[in-house]
Parts: structure tokens; sequence; C-alpha cells
């Protein structure tokens, strides 16, 4: 440091100053900074840092599975929101195993990261249930609780807003991919989810049939297709599909095509996050939408102000969703009956 303080012709101080940026520099002090850095190939010691902050400007973002398209585009999001408050992030899946959420807490109590975004499937499962040893946390999704700070979208109402646009559409026998009875494989997202697509049912007078709901794990584009098929087994007619994510419903879409079915002619499909591949499958896929960069944003805001203050009570914040109508539910579905 004062090797650079001396190329840049400044106190070590300032060299400080511009590395943490806890104190203003001028714009011309610090362009004479960086450049002496880069030129000097000066490297702040983050673990001298973090012993005199308390932090190691590292946070953790785990969610269940890192390969689906969902994921992937709110961990870019969340990366380039962290990078620009001066956090780097460590990203790490959970899976349906509560051991990497244990292990995501022990780091945090050693402090070898800051905070933690955390996305649970299941709060039977998860970590959050000890909220009195939790280091400062995020929960984002679905899991519905009060005992840590939590970003969310309503994903009943938004199943709902679901429902009743294939409903208006004509539908009348609407299957669901990802959501049934079975506790074993229920997570908090489907079991919000398809509670939304039955409030609409009933708003229409439609009944439930048991036998248009099938949910197949991981929630991928193979399982989307598997559960494709073991609902074209069952034999019995539908006009809709309403899948829980968009990687379900691109599997829905191919295996659909493979049976000989019409998309949107003969059924029609909606999916639910709006990745970026379902403006461009065939045909497009109608899907529920909401602002992956103001969510990155609310998150890393809690969770920067729950570091500040552990004392302050939890806060929820709910974000908007809309519905984006494309063609895969264009005009009146004629049905599929075996």
């Amino acid at each position: 440091m004062k090797d650079v303080a001396a190329l840049a012709g400044v106190s070590p101080k300032t060299v400080s100053n511009v590395v943490t940026g806890t104190v203003a520099v001028r714009d011309e002090t610090r362009v004479r900074v960086e450049t002496a850095m880069a030129e000097l190939d000066f490297v702040p010691n983050l673990s001298a840092r973090g012993l005199r902050s308390g932090r190691s400007g590292i946070i953790a973002v785990a969610l269940p599975d890192l390969a689906t398209a969902y994921s992937a585009e709110l961990v870019h999001r969340i990366v380039q929101a962290a990078h620009e408050r001066g956090l780097a992030v460590q990203i790490e899946e959970t899976a349906t195993e509560p051991e990497r959420e244990k292990e995501l807490l022990s780091r945090a109590r050693a402090q070898l990261v800051d905070g933690l975004i955390l996305n649970p499937i299941r709060l039977e499962d998860s970590v959050i249930r000890y909220a009195d040893r939790l280091p400062p946390i995020v929960v984002i999704g679905e899991v519905e609780q009060t005992r840590t700070d939590h970003v969310r979208i309503d994903s009943r109402v938004a199943a709902a807003d679901a429902a009743r646009h294939v409903i208006a559409r004509g539908a009348r026998r609407i299957a669901v991919i990802g959501a049934d009875d079975d506790q074993e494989i229920e997570t908090a997202t489907s079991r919000l989810r398809l509670e939304g697509v039955h409030d609409a049912l009933r708003e229409a007078g439609i009944p439930r049939d048991p036998r248009l709901e099938v949910n197949t794990l991981p929630w991928s584009m193979a399982a989307g297709a598997d559960a494709a098929r073991a609902l074209l087994a069952r034999e019995v007619g539908f006009d809709a599909v309403i899948a829980l994510t968009d990687s379900l419903a691109l599997g829905v879409l191919h295996a659909l095509h493979a049976h000989g079915i019409r998309v949107p002619e003969d059924v029609i499909v909606t999916g639910f996050d709006d990745v970026e591949f379902s403006d461009f499958t065939s045909p497009s896929l109608t899907t529920i939408a909401f602002d992956r960069r103001a969510f990155a944003e609310a998150a890393l805001g809690l969770l920067e102000s729950r570091m500040d203050d552990r004392t302050a009570p939890p806060r929820g914040l709910t974000l908007s969703h809309r519905l984006i109508e494309r063609a895969s539910t264009s005009g009146s579905p004629a049905g599929y009956r075996p």
C-alpha cells in the first residue's frame, strides 16, 4: 500500500480509502490510485481487511437446482447487483439436502461469508427453523415464514392468474405439471402454485380432477416431458396444461408434439418464470414473469440492512408479477381426447 501511495503521490490512508470505499475520494485522486494499483499489480488482502472490519466482503447464494434456466438467470442478476455493491458471491446448490444449508451456516459463523441468500424448498427441512442461531440471512422463494427477511412473488396468485387465463380461452380440463398431493415430493413452490390453480378452478365452478395433476423431480425439461407422457398414459382428456416452471413447460411441448397433439389448436400450454427460451419455443410460451433485477436488488438490500443491524424485526417484500401472453395460448383449444 505504501508503494502504491508513493507512485500515486498520495498518503497510504488515501489508498486505503480507495480500496475500502468507506470514505469519499475525489475522482482525479481515485483514478491516480487505481492506475498505480494496476501498474504495481496490487491486490488488497481481504483476509486482513476482514480482521479489522469483521467482514469478508463475501456473501453466499444457495439455490436448490443450479441446472435450471431460472436459477442461471437469477444467479446472474444477483452476482451482477452484488458486484455493483462491492460484494463477491459464493454460489452453492442445496438440492434436497439440509446438510448443505448447515455447512453454509457454519461458514457464515466462521466469518468466511458475511451473509446468506437462501432458497429452501421446504420449511420443514430448512435451517431457517433455528432463527435464533442464524447469521444475516434473506430467504427468497415460496417458503412462507416470518423468522427471517424474505423476498418473494405471490406464487399462489400468479398461478391463479395463469389458470384464469386458460379458462378465459375456453379450457375446462386443465392439467397441472409439477404438482400433486404426494407429500414426499411436495415443495413449498408446488403446494402454493397448485393451490392457486385450485382457487381459479373453484371461481369458475370447475371441479378438480387429481388425474390431471402430475409431479416429477427434478423440475427439468426432461421431467416435464416425462410428466406429460405419464399424463397421456392415464388416458384422460385435457385441453390445457399449466406447467409450474418454463423448463417443465418446454418438456411438455416436446412430448405433446411427439404425440401428435397440436399447441395451441388442441391444447394450450402455460409456463412460469419467463426465462429467456420461453420467447423462442415453438410456439412461443405464455408464462408468468417478474423483474429478476428488482428481485436481486431487493434481496441484497435486505441482506445489507441485516448485516448492519442484526436486531431489527424481519421484513418481507412481495414483488409484482404479470402474465405474458404468447402463441401457446392463442385461440380456443379443441381438446385432446384419448
